[in-house]
């Protein structure tokens, strides 16, 4: 990676001529020339909160459903990938987004704002960026980024990033409580309402120490997160019906594209682990007298026949999760029960349920679904759906939830990960769980399987880009491969 230094400029031409004399003083200087310095930082906001959004939901995301059975490559590009076909090329885009959109961007806000808004929302962004980063990739450039004296940047263990990222997310949170909210348009997700995001940087927090298997931070970081829906942080698609204008749903819009009956999670009877979770019809259904996840089946359901008539979770102006409060109660649910008794996780996993129920998760504008003849229905809502309490005892020995006799914690234990997999679709949960929970607690993970039969090598960390691969003296001769684990899952 070579450091850029950010410029705008109106005009390329200047004149290189140096004159002694008073009367041309200053001939040289082009009045349509704009530096960096001439820009107000806030303009740098949200290209690069728009960057982010590629590194949370964009194609690494789509890779990831992949590996963690949420989704399936049918065929060409996503069907290579799902055959473990992954060239570096694929992080390029990735790469360039957090590297230029991302940290060069929330480096400059945060050197020249001089605006504590501003500054902790670029710490917060710059933060989510990096740490993702770190968990697909393993080791990467972060303490030498954004230094003009450095065009090599050293790769930091993977360790290291995830210390420096919880700094930053500390040194974000404060430099907010300094600050007062108000209007900012270029604020995509929360428009400079500082509260939200102090709670979203806590629960980046508790992801970040559940990454480290660091429990008991992780619990503390959640008890401050995000309170509510109403505070998550999500990408909402701004574009017009127009398919030409506008932001869309980026799911949606490669379905709109030429990958349509690439990728999806059904297609032909064949459907992904995630969709046979939620299937009542399925020998691994998660349906029981409590639990009805008919309403959830139809809305996750991606046809990838169907491209961009697809509905739902992928539909075209649906949101995309990136950190949520029901990311942030299923922590408190884990660390909760990890650290002390079943008892003292069931609440938040009931809140969760509660949630649920209320049918709020099922999309928004009351967005209809497709019959199999492509004719407009009902609403996601009017599907069946039923959450009830759990209570202690059906995940004793013999309960709806523990039919195979485990201890009852861990049977607790086990729902909370198959729901953070079924809830999470979307996001780099599922893909992070599979990787933190499959050394040493595999009796509570999801027990999915993948293309190569039962027990194949399973992908454990994204390549690095190839642009950074052939550019960087300090980058590895050659990407260690996907199968290599990263050191917070050694």
């Amino acid at each position: 990676m070579k450091n850029t230094i950010l410029k705008l400029s109106f005009t390329v031409a200047f004149l290189l001529f140096i004159s002694c004399q008073k009367m041309v003083e200053g001939i040289n200087e082009n009045p349509n020339d704009i530096l960096i310095q001439d820009v107000e930082a806030k303009l740098f906001l949200t290209g690069a909160q728009l960057a982010n959004v590629q590194i949370q939901c964009g194609h690494l995301n789509r890779v990831g459903g992949l590996y963690s059975g949420q989704l399936i490559g049918f065929s060409s590009l996503y069907s290579n990938i799902y055959g473990y076909n992954l060239s570096t090329v694929e992080s390029n885009g990735t790469w360039n987004a957090l590297y230029i959109g991302v940290i060069t961007n929330m480096n400059h806000i945060i050197a020249n704002a001089n605006d504590p808004l501003l500054e902790g929302i670029a710490k917060i962004v710059k933060a989510q960026a990096a740490g993702t980063s770190a968990s697909l990739f393993g080791d990467i450039p972060y303490s030498e980024t954004g230094n003009p004296e450095i065009s090599d940047p050293v790769f930091d263990p993977q360790k290291n990033v995830y210390t420096a990222v919880l700094n930053l997310l500390d040194d974000g949170i404060t430099t907010l409580n300094s600050a007062k909210s108000r209007a900012l348009p270029q604020d995509i997700h929360f428009h400079g309402d500082k509260s939200l995001w102090i709670a979203a940087a806590y629960t980046l927090k508790a992801r970040f120490y559940l990454h480290l298997k660091d429990y008991a931070n992780a619990l503390t970081a959640a008890q401050n997160g995000i309170a509510s829906p109403e505070g998550d942080l999500r990408y909402f698609p701004r574009g017009e019906g127009n398919i030409a204008e506008g932001d869309k749903n980026l799911f949606w819009t490669i379905l709109e594209g030429s990958r349509a009956g690439d990728i999806g999670n059904a297609s032909d009877g064949n459907e992904s682990y995630l969709l046979q979770l939620l299937n009542d019809n399925s020998a691994v259904t998660r349906n029981h007298f409590k639990t009805i996840e008919t309403a959830r089946y139809a809305y996750y359901k991606i046809n990838a026949a169907a491209g961009s008539l697809n509905r739902g979770i992928i539909g075209q102006f649906e949101p995309q999760n990136m950190v949520t409060n029901f990311e942030n109660l299923l922590i408190k649910a884990e660390c909760a029960a990890r650290l002390g008794t079943l008892e003292d996780g069931l609440p938040h996993l009931n809140a969760v349920r509660t949630w649920l129920e209320s049918g709020n998760n099922l999309g928004v504008d009351n967005v209809v679904v497709l019959d199999s003849d492509n004719n407009l229905g009902a609403d996601f809502t009017s599907f069946e759906r039923l959450y009830l309490q759990f209570d202690a005892g059906d995940f004793a020995e013999g309960g709806i939830e523990n039919s195979d006799n485990i201890d009852p914690k861990r049977a607790f234990l086990r729902e909370v990960i198959e729901e953070r997999y079924v809830s999470g679709f979307g996001m780099h949960m599922p893909y992070n769980d599979a990787r933190r929970l499959r050394k040493h607690d595999q009796d509570i993970a999801v027990p999915y399987v993948l293309v190569l039969g039962p027990n194949p090598p399973y992908p454990e960390r994204m390549p690095y880009a190839a642009n950074e691969l052939n550019s960087n003296s300090n980058a590895p001769k050659e990407d260690p491969g996907i199968f290599i684990k990263t050191a917070v899952n050694q």
